[in-house]
């Protein structure tokens, strides 16, 4: 194992920052006829190679991408309610006729608005025919498109990143070990919303419940050690953190565990270099594991993570995956072993990486000359 040294944050300087730090919104950032631009561009290309002259988008990551990440939702679980025809003459906005006027006054930029073409609530919102191209035929060449991350997109990405790191922040500086999982979650959720955030992803494991990866809460009391997670969507990004808190003792080997599987991470971080092969840099991640002592199946256990953006991974790092790395392009890696954790939302520079889910409060360690995330000891 490598060296690691401890970095300047202290382990009780969450608690009172958390409790003292008054809730803030976010000021959003306005659409940006410059990304937006360069986005069309990017589609346009991808029109020349196909020797075609318009394209469907039709998903929520795919439509908020494209338009400066409105929501595309009603329900959570429910499809877009918005569809895009991006065509070499003009962009037509396809909306539901119901959420048309809500969706043009409050999500769309004004130059958006001329664009928008009413489709009645009970008629196909993007029947086949309507483009040329349909974006699932080419899948990959849009991740590509949106994997570099242009300015105002990142700085949103960036204080999303930070309003859903402290969130999680100060739920751990407020739990206590007879809180149930669900109470728990509720304040997760309820801080995520309250900040404009979609709170997709709430898990909580209190002490009983560390075995399983994706712990839904339950009544189960946290007792003296737990795992927080969260996946919180808003302006389309999603930003992915899990953090640990306990109480008291860690319990017998936690924090050998803690160390050992942020150096799994660092063999991911340090493999995930732009112009590398995703399938190439998830089996250098793998492969340390072995390296760190743990079982070296234990990848197979949970998924590792993948690049990230408008969708939870985009795409989730799998065996042989072609997708390279981008400069510019987010990443939340997540390797798992039983009773550790750890995941962050970065962005990978030409020259290193960005953590964009950052808590100035929360305690840390640095590997590998960034700053990685220790359980907070109440």
């Amino acid at each position: 194992m490598s060296t690691v040294t401890e970095a300047s944050t202290p382990a009780g300087a969450a608690t009172d920052a958390a409790s003292s730090a008054a809730v803030t919104t976010d000021a959003s950032l306005p659409p940006s006829a410059d990304d937006r631009r360069a986005k069309r561009a990017r589609l346009l290309a991808l029109l020349d190679e196909h020797g075609a002259d318009s394209l469907m988008l039709r998903s929520h990551g795919a439509v908020s991408w494209y338009l400066d990440g409105i929501r595309t939702h009603v329900s959570h679980a429910g499809d877009p309610v918005v569809a895009v025809v991006v065509d070499r003459s003009a962009d037509e906005i396809r909306i539901f006729a119901n959420e048309a006027d809500r969706i043009a006054d409050e999500e769309l930029g004004g130059f958006d608005r001329a664009s928008v073409h009413a489709v009645p609530w009970f008629e196909p919102l993007a029947p086949a025919g309507v483009a040329a191209l349909d974006e699932a035929e080419v899948a990959a060449e849009l991740r590509a498109a949106r994997a570099s991350l242009l300015p105002a997109e990142r700085e949103r990405f960036r204080r999303l990143g930070r309003a859903s790191a402290e969130v999680i922040g100060r739920v751990a500086a407020d739990v206590e070990p007879d809180w149930t999982e669900r109470r728990a979650a509720a304040a997760l959720a309820a801080g995520l919303v309250e900040r404009g955030i979609d709170p997709l992803v709430v898990l909580v494991a209190g002490a009983s419940r560390l075995a399983h990866r994706h712990p839904l809460p339950t009544d189960a009391p946290l007792g003296r050690r737990a795992m927080l997670v969260v996946c919180g969507r808003r302006h389309g990004l999603i930003a992915n953190v899990t953090r640990w808190v306990g109480f008291g003792d860690a319990g017998e080997g936690a924090p050998d565990r803690e160390r050992r599987i942020l150096e799994v991470e660092r063999a991911f971080l340090e493999a995930t270099t732009p112009g590398a092969r995703l399938g190439d840099v998830f089996a250098a991640g793998v492969a340390a594991y072995a390296d760190q002592g743990f079982d070296a199946a234990e990848w197979r256990r949970h998924h590792q993570g993948g690049a990230a953006g408008y969708v939870g991974r985009d795409p989730r790092a799998v065996p042989g995956v072609d997708d390279v790395v981008h400069a510019g392009q987010a990443f939340a890696w997540n390797p798992t072993a039983p009773g550790a954790k750890v995941e962050d939302t970065l962005v990978r520079d030409a020259d290193g990486f960005e953590v964009l889910t950052v808590d100035p409060a929360w305690p840390t360690i640095e590997v590998g000359g960034l700053p990685r995330p220790l359980a907070l000891m109440r």
